[in-house]
């Protein structure tokens, strides 16, 4: 159940730490399999479908390709994988790096990454598939975990400007960054300031900035308001480019371990793009299945193949293959 939380004000302190959430850890990791003409082709699929990066993942080679006469191979390449576990630190480990990462000055947040949930809203051969960026969405009633953007010029104390939170940090070393495990919660909080600064750079009134979490290694940073087409960009190009600068932000201000994901999506419009996607490839799975001819979709980013993965994986009759390399890597929807 999607919970929400009030951030804290801009001047409290931010010494204490927030209980963990961060991914499950041992073997309860559910395990894809995926088949391809090559054991590297099975691989790229099995990313696809886990939407992860490679050194994010841990394969098993279960069959491969028989050679056969004239160079030609025989069979088809299996693989399975799955999401790789994150095992706990030593105590011992987690106190030394405790000591030595706290040894500069308080102050310092923790943040992570997760990169396996940034990606860029790519293109469908179907409007359908490609909903419009919002521009004229009325703004939502402030709620809990929402902070409100209205009333700046009203005597408050103005934020950094957003820039300041990326470029203008020190580089000599003495930025105080935690180096022990990073909670999600303490990711978002980061990803959260990051955008309300940059909100305000935008020049936006009346906009709220907060996060909500997803499930138990996942948590949202949402941008409600009205008239936000400017922050996502055609096709969610701005939104991707936001969501990757927020990613780099936390790179810079954590040096620990990072748990769980923090992803970003402003006036719905991920949801939204994904219903529409996952309505589009419905569609051509049925064009595929009536007249058995493969159908080849626009390439898209990994987060996109994965939706269209999924709906394809609960559809009789079709599956999918994926061709090319990043960034023009597409799925092939074929008969089964």
């Amino acid at each position: 159940m999607v919970e929400s939380h009030r951030r804290r004000a801009r001047a409290a302190p931010h010494g204490g730490r927030r209980p963990s959430a961060g991914r499950r850890r041992g073997a309860d990791v559910e395990w894809v399999e995926t088949t391809a003409k090559t054991v590297d082709e099975a691989k790229e699929l099995a990313l696809d479908r886990l939407g992860v990066d490679e050194h994010d993942a841990e394969f098993e080679v279960l069959e491969e390709p028989r050679p056969g006469l004239f160079g030609r191979t025989r069979g088809e390449a299996r693989v399975r994988a799955r999401v790789r576990p994150v095992q706990p630190r030593p105590k011992a480990d987690r106190r030394d790096r405790k000591r030595s990462g706290r040894g500069g000055g308080g102050g310092g947040r923790g943040s992570g990454r997760r990169p396996t949930d940034a990606a860029d809203e790519a293109s469908t051969t179907d409007e359908e598939a490609v909903p419009a960026a919002p521009s004229d969405e009325p703004a939502r009633p402030s709620g809990e975990g929402r902070r409100g953007r209205g009333g700046r010029g009203k005597g408050g104390t103005p934020r950094r400007d957003a820039a300041q939170t990326t470029a203008d940090r020190p580089t000599d070393g003495q930025e105080p960054t935690m180096s022990d495990d990073v909670t999600v919660e303490q990711q978002a909080t980061m990803v959260e300031e990051f955008v309300d600064g940059l909100v305000a750079a935008f020049g936006y009134e009346g906009v709220e900035v907060g996060t909500r979490r997803i499930d138990e290694d996942t948590m949202e940073v949402h941008v409600e308001g009205a008239d936000l087409g400017l922050l996502v960009g055609p096709r969610g190009a701005t939104l991707q480019a936001i969501h990757d600068l927020s990613r780099t932000v936390v790179q810079r201000q954590a040096s620990g371990h990072h748990e769980g994901r923090v992803r970003l999506d402003v006036a719905g419009y991920r949801e939204k793009r994904r219903e529409a996607l996952t309505r589009f490839t419905q569609k051509v799975a049925d064009q595929v299945k009536e007249s058995g001819t493969a159908q080849v979709l626009e390439p898209m980013a990994p987060a996109d193949r994965k939706v269209v993965h999924d709906t394809v994986n609960e559809i009789d009759g079709v599956r999918t293959t994926s061709e090319g390399d990043e960034p023009r890597r597409r799925v092939v929807i074929q008969p089964d």
